[in-house]
């Protein structure tokens, strides 16, 4: 289940940068259209929970 966890870790890194995005908290890159734009915060926070979801889900098969 190593590709569960790796889409799992990869879904928490991106849905942080995209609600950190959405809230105005980081700031990069300057051109991006999610820049404070809570959209992207609701958006970033339901990837970050599939990818807790997937991470829970690989280590229950081991």
């Amino acid at each position: 289940m190593a590709i569960l966890k790796i889409v799992g870790i990869a879904a928490l890194l991106v849905g942080g940068l995209w609600a950190g995005q959405g809230l105005g908290l980081i700031m990069w890159p300057a051109s991006s259209f999610m820049l404070a734009q809570p959209r992207w915060a609701y958006i970033g926070a339901g990837l970050m929970v599939l990818g807790a979801l997937a991470l829970w889900r690989a280590g229950k098969r081991g």
